[in-house]
């Protein structure tokens, strides 16, 4: 995925600021930075979700705005914060919805196959017939991921999929993503405020503040304290233990 000049504005604020970024295939890549950096409207203009002022955004060699939404939606799946439905459905049922794009809601026996591979990737095969409003919010948020991993993707962008979730389930997240890249050849994009997930699990970090990209590099290059301190503005110690580098970050 190529990035080259994009930028918005909103109210005569520029949010993000020509950005260019060329992210790399069958990885993890992590954007980080502070609070209103731009984060979530690039991940959204990648999407095409938002619309760009300016710039383009190419996937396989082609500008996004080329594609049929229906062709775009077999190229990339995007998991935004926000997922209410309210509607009464099963975990099974919830999953069939990223099938659309080659169905139109009639699955074929193909269909069914990559449902129910991926209610069994992530462990959801005891759910699969549970309402979803009985769920905890871990276990939704898996569900949410066995969805989009049905909807058979390159790209899987995902805008802070670990709000609201406790460490545990968190963690059990970032290794199914984890395994998407390893195990699928996926290209992951993920949004994260914990740069500790970042310096854990990802193989490449897109630092932004103030609507531009500061950084963008392997992990080890960006999980360093001049870098995160000039990021956050804090004093961040940057420690090591078994081989991965972790941050302690507290006032002054």
């Amino acid at each position: 995925m190529y990035i080259q000049n994009v930028s918005k504005t909103y109210r005569q604020k520029e949010v993000v600021q020509e950005v260019n970024l060329k992210l790399s295939e069958h990885k993890l890549t992590a954007f980080i930075g502070p609070n209103g950096a731009g984060k979530s409207t690039l991940l959204s203009m990648m999407s095409r979700l938002l619309e760009k002022d300016c710039g383009d955004i190419y996937i396989s060699g082609n500008e996004i705005t080329t594609f049929k939404s229906k062709e775009l939606a077999k190229k990339l799946a995007i998991l935004k914060q926000s997922n209410q439905i309210d509607l009464v459905l099963t975990v099974r049922e919830l999953v069939s919805f990223g099938r659309f794009p080659y169905s139109q809601g009639r699955l074929t026996e193909e269909d069914h196959r990559l449902i129910e591979e991926a209610l069994h990737y992530l462990g959801l095969d005891n759910l699969a017939d549970r309402q979803i409003n009985e769920l905890s919010g871990g276990q939704l948020q898996r569900v949410y991921i066995a969805m989009i991993l049905a909807q058979d993707t390159d790209y899987i962008l995902l805008d802070e999929p670990l709000n609201n979730l406790d460490m545990s389930y968190a963690a059990q997240l970032m290794k199914v993503l984890r395994r998407l890249v390893d195990e699928k050849g996926k290209t992951v994009v993920i949004v994260l405020h914990d740069i500790n997930f970042a310096s854990s699990y990802a193989d490449e970090i897109v630092a932004m503040k103030a609507g531009q990209v500061v950084y963008h590099d392997i992990t080890e290059q960006v999980i360093q304290k001049p870098v995160l301190d000039e990021l956050y503005e804090m004093n961040i110690q940057v420690c090591e233990l078994a081989g991965k580098r972790f941050c302690l970050y507290f006032n002054e």
